[in-house]
Formats: structure tokens, C-alpha cells, sequence
């Protein structure tokens, strides 16, 4: 039984890769969303392809602003530069607003603009449709660079923060000017703003690659950590 099931899996595997050899050469042809070499289309429902196709960002700045051009994002790029040990910016953008407004412009990586995008898209609006009937008009952040270790301690690894690859966002303002906000409306969890934090932490999830909040530790109480580092968490 075990050779069956090994045996199954390699000529599953072997039609995989023949599928996707006459995707890539043309001989099939299917929708942009599902072809894994067509790139990221933000208007598109993230699937499986997504986070390969967020990868393929990374590294390619012109392809990146091309993704992002489409989207109504209002950016700049940035000049790559050193700012000390470990620290500096690669690939950036200047934000300064998207469908909404913030606080204040910050600067990221480009793959993680892209995925700020996917998620404002697809699961920040989507959220606030559903439990407010309007539309999330203001988000409020913290910051996204910063050249320090982890935790800001003296010791240790650099934060995402330290190459602008994550973003702090601390609330979120509505149409009508109701404000919902960590971590005063993380409890009570099955409150209407409880339940719409919960719903936008767990779509952060399927887009960033790590996203802390309260329930991570006492650190993230006040925000949702949003990065596209190489650690894959969500809590």
C-alpha cells in the first residue's frame, strides 16, 4: 500500500510539472490569476499563486512599480542606501496615500506595498463592509523604518524594521468617523469592533508573511506588526 501511495504521488507530481511546462511554453493557456508565470494582478482574489507571485517582487523594483502603478497607489521610489550595520533601504517606496488616508507617508519595501495593497483590497474594505456597511476611510500607523535590533534591544538580530520591510498599523478610521483602534477594541473579541480586528489580522495572514498582534505578546498589544520577512508567523 505504501509503494501505491508513493507511486501516486510521483505521477501526481510528474503531471504537475508537465502542466505547468505547457503553461509556461503556451501550449495551454489559462486565466493570468492562475498561471504562475503571468504577474501579480492586485485586482485579482489572492490564491495559491499569490505569495509566489509577491516573491517574484522582490529584487525586480521595475516590475514591482509596474504592479503597483496599477492600484492607485500614490509612491515614490526610493534611493537604495546603507544607514549602518544591517540597516538601509533596498527597493523602496515612498507611500503617501491609497484608497485611504494615513497619519502620515511612510517608507517600505516595494513587495511589501504589494502586499499592503492585496490586503487593503481584499480583506481591510471587504472587513469593514461587512461589519460596519462603510468603507475604512483613515488607517493609523506607527512607523515602518527604523534602524534597531528586535525589540529595539542592544543585542541580537536586526528587526524587519531596520530594512523598512514591515509596517506597524495601531487603528483604523471609518466614513462616518468611527475610530477602532488597538488595544482598546481588541476585547471584547465578539464585539463588532473586536470581531473586525480579529477578521483583519487573520486576512493579513494570507498576504504578509508575519503579522503580530495583542495575542502575540505584551510588546504588539497596541498593533499589528506586518512584514515580509523570512519568518512565517500569525498570532
Amino acid at each position: 500500500m505504501g509503494r501505491f501511495f508513493r507511486w501516486t504521488a510521483a505521477l501526481l507530481l510528474l503531471a504537475a510539472m508537465g502542466g505547468a511546462a505547457m503553461v509556461g511554453t503556451g501550449a495551454v493557456t489559462v486565466p493570468p490569476r492562475y498561471d504562475p508565470w503571468a504577474p501579480l494582478d492586485i485586482g485579482d482574489v489572492p490564491n495559491l499563486l499569490t505569495r509566489l507571485k509577491l516573491s517574484r517582487l522582490e529584487g525586480a523594483p521595475r516590475q514591482c512599480h509596474a504592479v503597483l502603478g496599477d492600484t492607485g497607489l500614490r509612491f515614490t521610489p526610493v534611493t537604495d542606501r546603507q544607514t549602518g550595520e544591517g540597516c538601509g533601504l533596498v527597493d523602496a517606496v515612498q507611500v503617501s496615500r491609497s484608497a485611504v488616508v494615513f497619519n502620515g507617508g511612510f517608507t517600505v519595501t516595494c513587495p511589501l506595498a504589494a502586499a499592503w495593497m492585496l490586503f487593503e483590497t481584499h480583506t481591510l474594505q471587504p472587513a469593514a463592509r461587512r461589519h460596519f456597511g462603510q468603507r475604512v476611510a483613515r488607517v493609523r500607523h506607527l512607523g515602518s523604518y527604523a534602524c534597531r535590533n528586535v525589540y529595539g534591544r542592544a543585542e541580537g538580530r536586526r528587526s524587519e524594521h531596520a530594512t523598512a520591510n514591515a509596517l506597524d498599523i495601531a487603528g483604523f478610521t471609518l466614513a462616518d468617523g468611527t475610530t477602532i483602534a488597538l488595544p482598546g477594541d481588541w476585547t471584547p473579541a465578539d464585539g463588532r469592533k473586536g470581531a473586525f480586528l480579529r477578521e483583519v489580522r487573520d486576512g493579513a495572514c494570507e498576504v504578509f508573511r508575519a503579522v503580530l498582534g495583542p495575542d502575540y505578546n505584551e510588546a504588539h498589544r497596541d498593533h499589528f506588526h506586518l512584514d515580509m520577512g523570512p519568518y512565517r508567523v500569525c498570532r
